[in-house]
């Protein structure tokens, strides 16, 4: 049987939902379909800890799984400072606060025309 993947937006609110369950810190959402052709959305959060981070990871995960649109990919598992999931549509980076400080990715991703963020 094939499922259909949730569309960005739902992809953007099961991840927002998975993170705020685990508390995740300082969440952003960035908007970059004008920006970017592999995906229309990136969240940035901080965790407090890497098993805070592996948590976050691991629920969003599972939410988008049980959904139908499981991870294309998850990359830094054992990293400890940065763990990426690909939802596809929407790309989500955990982080601890002072590796997202190092790469500030929403001061990178809010260069040129459509600089629209939002804070949740």
């Amino acid at each position: 049987m094939i499922t259909e993947r949730l569309s960005p937006d739902a992809l953007k609110d099961l991840a927002l939902t998975a993170l705020e369950t685990l508390k995740a810190q300082d969440v952003t959402v960035l908007d970059v379909r004008n920006k970017a052709s592999f995906a229309d959305y990136m969240i940035v959060a901080s965790g407090t800890s890497d098993r805070h981070l592996k948590a976050m990871a691991d629920q969003v995960h599972i939410d988008a799984k049980k959904a139908g649109s499981p991870p294309l990919s998850t990359e830094g598992q054992d990293s400890r400072n940065w763990i990426l999931v690909d939802l596809g549509d929407v790309i989500v980076h955990l982080m601890k606060p002072e590796t997202r400080a190092l790469y500030e990715l929403e001061k990178l991703w809010s260069i040129g025309p459509n600089r629209s963020h939002e804070s949740t």
